[in-house]
Order: C-alpha cells, then sequence, then structure tokens
C-alpha cells in the first residue's frame, strides 16, 4: 500500500463557534481561527478539521447548510476563508472541510423550489411520500413532515428543518461533485463526510445506513471530484464494523482514506438503551474493541481513525477519566493510549489541555437540538428534571461545545461579548496560557506524541499485540521486524499490577516516574508509558 501524508499526520477538529471570538459578537469566527494558528503550530498539529462553516441558519450550528459555496456571515466571508487556507499553508497545517451532504437546510434553494414547485426537477432532489411509516428522526420523533401546501410528506432523519436528500438523482449528485471541487480548487486538503453511510438510505425499506447503493456513489464521487488528488477523505459511519470500514478504506477501491467508527464508543451506553443511559467505563471491553479494529485494519486492507472526542461526544475525560485529583494525569493516561496505535489520531479543540464537561444547572444553558428534544421526550414520559439534567451533564452534545479556554481572563478570553454558551467556570485553572507555561502540562504530553507520529515509521508500519494484563491496564506490543515498543495504562484510581518479560532499552513518552525494570511492578493510578524494549 502507498504511503500517504495522512498517515502520519494528527488532525486537530475546530468547532468554529467555540474556537475564538475576533469580532466580539460572543461566537467564534475565521478570524478568531486565524488569530490561533500559531497556537496549533506549537502544538504541532498536522491539519485542522473544520465544523461547517457554510451558509446556514443555524438551526443545528452549521450542519444544515443552506448554500454550499458561500460563508456564515457570523464566521465572516469567503475572503476570511481564502486568507484561512493561505495561512494555514504557510504553516503546514492542511485544512479539512466537513462535508454535509446527506441533507440540506429547509432554506436551501433546492428546497425552497422544491417545496413550491411539486413540477420542478429539483423536487426529486428530496424524498416525498404520500404516506410515512414508523421511521424515527435520530433527533426525535417521526422522520417525516408533512408539507401542507403540496399534500406529502418529505424525510428528515435529522431536524425538521433538515430535509434529506435523494441521492438516487443523478442531476443533485453531480452538483454535490461539483460543490466538491469548488473547495478543492480553493486550496482545502480534503473532507470530513457528515453521516456519509446514509447517502444510500432506502426509507421505504426502512434503511437509514449502508443502503446498497452506498459504495457505487462513493466510487462515482471519488472519481468525479477525488481522483489523482492528494487528498484525505474520513467518512462518519456510526454502524460500521471492520469489514464495511475496509469496503470503505482499501486504497484500491478508490473510496475513503478512513472512517470514523464508534464501537468504542459505543460502551459509553448501556446496551440497547439510549445515548441518555450511561455506564462507567468497562475497560476489558475497551481493550477488546480497540484490539479488534487494530489487528482487522492495517496499512494494506484500509486504516484507523483514532479519537476520544468530538463536537457530538462529551468529554471523555468527565466520563471515562478523573477530573479531580488525577485529571491531568489520566488526560495524559488516555492521549498516549491512542494516539501510539495505528491510524491517524483526531484531537477536540480543548482536548490537548484537559477541558472537561459543563456543570448545566438549568435547561437554559443549553443549545444542542438533539438534548432540547430529549427534554421535552422526556418530560412528557414523566422523567424528572434533575433527571434529565443529570444525562445531559454527563454526554449532551454542548458539553464539548462550550467556549475554548484560552486564559483566565473573563469569557476565558475567548469573546469580549457575552459568549453564545457558558464557559466552564473551571477557566481559571483550565486553559492554554496556564498549559504553555507549565512544562509538565497535558499540552506538551500531546505535543511530543504528534512529534512522535511525524518522526517514527513504526507507528504507522508496526504490528498491535494485546498483551494480558489485570482488568484496569490496557498494554500493547507494537512490533516490527527491527524494534519493539511496549505501551501500558492503568485506566483506574487504583494502583495496578503489571510484569512483562522485556528488558528496557529506552523510554519514549510517559506521563510517570518510568520503571527500571518490568518484573512484576506496580503501575500508580493513571500511569501511562511506551517504553523501547528488548
Amino acid at each position: 500500500m502507498q504511503k500517504k501524508w495522512w498517515h502520519q499526520a494528527t488532525v486537530y477538529q475546530i468547532y468554529p463557534r467555540s474556537f475564538m471570538d475576533a469580532n466580539g459578537d460572543g461566537i467564534g469566527d475565521l478570524k478568531g481561527i486565524l488569530s490561533k494558528l500559531d497556537y496549533l503550530e506549537k502544538l504541532g498539529i498536522t491539519a485542522i478539521w473544520l465544523s461547517p462553516v457554510y451558509q446556514s441558519p443555524m438551526d443545528d450550528n452549521g450542519y444544515d447548510i443552506s448554500d454550499y459555496e458561500a460563508i456564515a456571515e457570523i464566521f465572516g466571508d469567503m475572503s476570511d476563508m481564502e486568507e484561512l487556507l493561505r495561512e494555514a499553508k504557510n504553516r503546514g497545517i492542511a485544512v479539512i472541510m466537513d462535508l454535509v451532504v446527506n441533507h440540506t437546510s429547509d432554506e436551501h434553494a433546492w428546497f425552497v423550489e422544491a417545496k413550491k414547485d411539486p413540477q420542478s426537477p429539483k423536487r426529486d432532489y428530496y424524498i416525498w411520500r404520500e404516506e410515512k411509516n414508523d421511521l424515527a428522526s435520530i433527533f426525535g420523533g417521526s422522520a417525516w413532515e408533512y408539507d401542507v401546501s403540496s399534500g406529502q410528506y418529505y424525510l428528515h432523519f435529522f431536524g425538521q428543518k433538515q430535509p434529506d436528500l435523494n441521492w438516487e438523482n443523478q442531476e443533485l449528485r453531480q452538483k454535490i461533485y461539483e460543490m466538491m471541487t469548488f473547495w478543492i480548487d480553493k486550496g482545502i486538503s480534503g473532507f470530513r463526510m457528515d453521516v456519509i453511510d446514509m447517502i444510500g438510505k432506502l426509507p421505504d425499506q426502512k434503511i437509514g445506513s449502508n443502503g446498497p447503493k452506498l459504495h457505487d456513489y462513493l466510487q462515482e464521487m471519488h472519481q468525479a471530484s477525488l481522483l489523482d488528488k492528494d487528498l484525505m477523505t474520513v467518512g462518519e459511519t456510526w454502524g460500521a464494523s471492520p469489514e464495511i470500514a475496509k469496503l470503505y478504506s482499501k486504497q484500491e477501491r478508490q473510496e475513503l482514506s478512513m472512517v470514523f467508527q464508534f464501537e468504542h464508543i459505543g460502551l459509553q451506553h448501556k446496551e440497547g438503551q439510549s445515548k441518555w443511559d450511561v455506564v462507567s467505563l468497562d475497560v476489558p471491553k475497551l481493550k477488546q474493541v480497540l484490539s479488534k479494529w487494530q489487528t482487522e485494519l492495517g496499512l494494506e486492507d484500509g486504516w484507523n481513525s483514532l479519537f476520544w472526542n468530538n463536537h457530538d461526544l462529551p468529554r471523555v475525560l468527565s466520563i471515562w477519566g478523573n477530573t479531580g485529583q488525577y485529571r491531568e494525569q489520566s488526560a495524559k493516561a488516555f492521549a498516549i493510549l491512542l494516539h501510539l496505535m495505528r491510524g491517524t489520531p483526531y484531537i477536540y479543540q480543548g482536548e490537548e489541555l484537559g477541558m472537561t464537561n459543563f456543570p448545566f444547572e438549568h435547561f437554559h444553558q443549553l443549545n444542542d437540538l438533539e438534548a432540547l428534544n430529549y427534554i421535552r421526550e422526556a418530560q412528557a414520559q414523566g422523567t424528572s428534571d434533575q433527571t434529565i439534567l443529570d444525562s445531559i451533564r454527563m454526554v449532551g452534545r454542548d458539553n464539548a461545545r462550550t467556549p475554548m479556554q484560552w486564559d483566565s481572563s473573563s469569557n476565558a478570553g475567548f469573546s469580549v461579548g457575552q459568549p453564545w454558551l457558558p464557559v466552564n467556570p473551571n477557566y481559571q485553572t483550565i486553559n492554554a496560557q496556564a498549559a504553555l507555561e507549565d512544562p509538565n502540562s497535558i499540552f506538551y504530553t500531546y505535543q511530543k506524541l504528534i512529534s512522535l507520529r511525524k518522526d517514527c515509521d513504526w507507528l504507522i508500519d508496526a504490528d498491535y499485540q494485546l498483551l494480558e494484563t489485570a482488568d484496569a491496564v490496557f498494554a500493547y506490543l507494537r512490533q516490527t521486524a527491527e524494534e519493539s515498543y511496549l505501551i501500558a495504562v492503568n485506566l483506574s484510581d487504583t494502583p495496578q499490577p503489571f510484569s512483562a518479560a522485556f528488558a528496557i532499552k529506552e523510554t519514549v513518552i510517559a506521563n510517570c516516574t518510568t520503571p527500571k525494570t518490568l518484573n512484576n511492578m506496580v503501575l500508580g493510578p493513571w500511569d501511562a508509558f511506551c517504553l523501547k524494549v528488548d
């Protein structure tokens, strides 16, 4: 398999509303991102994944696009975007755009015309039916919305203002490929593809994802927009297995570079229950899931994406780590565990600072469409407000979307105006300025891990082997024909026994005092290290 630049990349996700506000309106913007490129360059990241900045009514914070080739006014304009592309390139940072083509906003010109004129060719860009079936929206309620003017229902697997596109329409597909080429010509380096496994949906057969034409569409997309271009593409695929992931990411199939799979994230919830039913970390299950993906996807038959956090997930530190005595230690432990696996790592803004979930106390502090729908449904079922808030504090999407914590000044240095979401009250101690001033901070652990990925071929080439350990210890080997590396992490608050029959050659990275011998040692709470061994 041919090695690509993204095999050695580390990607940093920016949620623009919450990253940095340059104009004082309380909402992050492109000029704010520009002002922090030096910070990202110091961290060492290779690429930025930019959550949507397209024109949008912002019903779902930009994932409801009304014009794919325009920038939302709250973020700036196209000249700001072009400047960001130039300045990022000058620092060796690629920019990956978020591609949302499962659905549009109901304010997109295509849907406005489709709704106004049932005879328009644009009508078939969307999915209409005389009668609805029992398909449910991912955001709650029916996936069908009745349009009084035409007497038909349209499909929306997400919000009511996010009608699903009909990928069976060839003209629509060509419009999308032309739009992708527009952005590639602007100088972007690839796409993160939102819920891309749903573009092959068959609503009459109640198939929402992984439909029979999905891979035909992706191969057509590749031929039309991506062929012979040095781009990185990653698909959001909630239902992927390793076998399905190989269909997306084997290079000879010419579809995507890699996918986001969420099997390990599913361990945050009770099996068969909703996302709002949370369980504590089951380390043996985590070892099983991550090891399966490590051993079944490699250079020859696909590629992994590695992540703990994104804009849709709670902060891993709050849901599985220790935000008290061992906040820094556990944050570093999660970083070391993940970044030394095979795959492309993704860092979500603030992860490198050890940012945590927000202690929401009132519903009015929330913005997320999914959470607001959950509140209505749970209240209707008689669930107490306190129980609802307890769930949202653990897994609500707003936890990841609170403003970036830059310093200890007002509003964490994010904005001189009133932030669109409240700033976490712990910003006076957890912020970028404090991290940069502390040589032992979480930031510098991430900086070191990113540097290792750029410099060490073994992170790409080495095989993976899970080691037998105590339940709370996650230890694995990365081995090439010439070298062996041992990674061991205690994912708990209590000391754990650990023993391995290797001689230590050198310490690669650690968040603790590294051992002189691996014979019958004890790992302290959240201890983590990588050693070169014989």
